[in-house]
């Protein structure tokens, strides 16, 4: 892993429980209104915006961010190492609060997006070791309300497993870093979302709530090269929980290998929507 220290601007002034560890590659059509979003957040938080070699304006509109918000604490880094695994793995080796969420760069996140997390991890204690937020339609959207019902049902049903993408998911830093957070040589192939939260359920529990969403970018349609298919969805989901080390790192590890469904693919632009020319982290 190679990184550079491309920039630190801000350094705290907000004293927070809470950092949002956002990674971008190639993402100037969405980052501006992503970090917005955030800005909004109603809790306060830290920043590390980790750029992985991007070729656009998106550091430009990183800079702008941090100059923007001279109140807030923001550190901007770079990750020369291709691929979403090794940039969030830099971002969060920075971190210092209690909590880390995990951002990305095309998503949307209502004002109360760090609030519900926290007010999760709170309820819970700390056998909490994550939250996750349900991917749905912005508010008054069609769709926004039967997404969150939805979300709120299949994880009561299924609570040890993944009902939410790497776009809305938040830790207990400790937890995360006990189980090796984000690593290449842990886990290089898509579906991070789902084999980081099965590292986690190991040592407590996967938090959920209807009020807790947020809004991806719609253009994530042909997901073809960058997912499971569905024999092996299936297969997660009647796999007893025991059994888990065996799907992950047998049988999809296997199969993965095979088709070549490593994390890199998330940044070929083969998969993302005719109005995205650029790839997504």
């Amino acid at each position: 892993m190679s990184t550079e220290h491309a920039m630190t601007a801000n350094a705290s002034r907000t004293p927070s429980a809470w950092t949002v560890v956002l990674p971008f590659y190639n993402e100037e059509g969405f980052l501006e209104e992503t970090l917005a979003s955030l800005a909004a957040q109603t809790l306060p938080a830290r920043f590390i915006l980790v750029d992985n070699a991007s070729t656009d304006r998106s550091p430009e509109i990183a800079g702008a961010f941090a100059r923007d918000h001279p109140h807030q604490a923001v550190k901007i880094v770079r990750e020369a190492t291709p691929g979403k695994a090794s940039a969030l793995e830099t971002g969060i080796s920075l971190v210092e609060t209690d909590f880390v969420a995990t951002a990305d760069a095309d998503t949307f996140y209502p004002p109360d997006y760090l609030e519900q997390a926290n007010a999760l991890f709170e309820k819970a204690g700390p056998g909490g070791v994550a939250t996750l937020a349900f991917g749905t339609p912005r508010e008054g959207a069609p769709g926004h309300g039967g997404a969150r019902r939805k979300g709120a049902i299949v994880s009561r049903l299924m609570p040890r497993q993944t009902h939410s993408g790497g776009y809305g998911q938040s830790f207990r830093t400790a937890e995360l870093k006990a189980v090796g957070g984000f690593s290449r040589e842990l886990w290089p192939y898509c579906l991070m979302d789902h084999e980081i939260m099965h590292r986690l359920t190991k040592r407590g529990r996967l938090l959920y709530s209807a009020d807790h969403w947020c809004a991806p970018s719609p253009r994530r349609s042909d997901r073809a090269r960058v997912r499971w298919t569905l024999g092996e969805r299936l297969l997660y989901h009647v796999t007893p929980f025991g059994r888990r080390d065996w799907f992950f790192y047998k049988f999809l590890k296997e199969r993965f290998d095979a088709r070549g469904v490593s994390e890199l693919n998330l940044r070929k632009k083969e998969w993302a929507s005719a109005h995205d020319a650029d790839s997504e982290n």
